[in-house]
């Protein structure tokens, strides 16, 4: 039996608004728990880590809030580490996507030390690409891919124990439609695969989802970084950062499906999740079924 250990992460500190702190209780009033048992697999729920408040503060030189991003990732960092170590499944709840600086971090050193080549598939509105040099409000969740790559202040970019923690042929971004003139430059420079809605109208997500698995092996640790943004806000209205024109229900269904399907799923974000602008917990509630499809639910048995 698969044992999964739920991470919390409560904290908004990297976010535009505030709420995001609350996503974590969110989902398991939503029925994470009850869920994942449902899939016969154990859970172990970590609870809550435990970090620096958000002061809410002005930028200082490009970045909002440096402290306490970093405090936060370090606590991601260690918990999905012990995880890791443990044998079990890391799922960070966030909490803002800039937390998955730590658990990426966590994740690549997990894969470095077991010879493991890490996918990372990133679902997202956003690019996530900026620098302090480039971004035009210093949210640090804008900021995670850049500094996962390399690029970023010292304290975010260390945490594996190597820099850069990802390179950009293992990452896949999905979802994409609100890039900054910047990060497109960055983005174009880095060289990462990036299937953004017009790829995705034009394709279709069946395509995406081929393409995005494509090479995946039995030695491939996949790891899902799923930002509730990502999704339309039609279906989704409970996130900080909602932008128009997103993967569909059935879209995201498909996206879920499939990678259940590779049966090679090793850790899951689930992030950007805001119960203050929600209706009814109802992004919540999408976001427990999304992951119960990840973890096999289907309409029928499939072979």
């Amino acid at each position: 039996m698969k044992t999964i250990s739920l991470i919390g992460a409560p904290t908004d500190v990297g976010a535009s608004v505030k709420g995001a702190g609350m996503g974590p209780d969110a989902l398991r009033v939503a029925g994470l728990v009850e869920a994942l048992e449902a899939r016969q697999l154990r859970v172990v729920d970590r609870g809550n880590l435990h970090g620096p408040a958000n002061p809410w503060q002005q930028p200082v030189n490009g970045l909002r809030h440096l402290k306490e991003a970093i405090d936060w990732n370090q606590a991601v960092f260690d918990a999905v580490d012990q995880a890791l170590n443990d044998g079990h499944m890391p799922m960070m709840l966030g909490g803002d996507h800039c937390l998955a600086i730590g658990s990426i971090s966590a994740i690549a050193k997990h894969c470095k030390k077991n010879g493991k080549k890490l996918r990372v598939l990133w679902f997202d509105a956003h690019a996530d690409s900026n620098l302090s040099t480039i971004s035009p409000t210093g949210n640090i969740h804008g900021m995670p891919v850049a500094c996962l790559m390399g690029h970023g202040p010292e304290q975010l970019i260390h945490y594996a124990g190597h820099s850069p923690a990802m390179s950009p042929d293992q990452i896949r971004m999905i979802g994409i439609r609100s890039v900054d003139a910047g990060e497109k430059k960055f983005i174009h420079e880095m060289g990462m695969q990036v299937f953004d809605m017009r790829y995705i109208d034009e394709h279709g997500m069946r395509s995406v989802m081929n393409s995005a698995l494509e090479g995946i092996d039995d030695n491939t640790h996949l790891h899902v970084s799923f930002d509730m943004d990502c999704l339309d806000p039609d279906i989704a209205p409970g996130v900080g950062t909602a932008v128009l024109g997103g993967p569909t229900y059935r879209e995201a269904q498909l996206c879920m499906e499939m990678i259940a399907d590779s049966a090679h799923l090793a850790s899951l974000d689930l992030v950007e999740l805001n119960p203050a602008l929600d209706i009814r917990n109802q992004t919540a509630v999408l976001a427990v079924d999304l992951i119960e499809s990840l973890f096999g639910k289907s309409t029928l048995v499939r072979m």
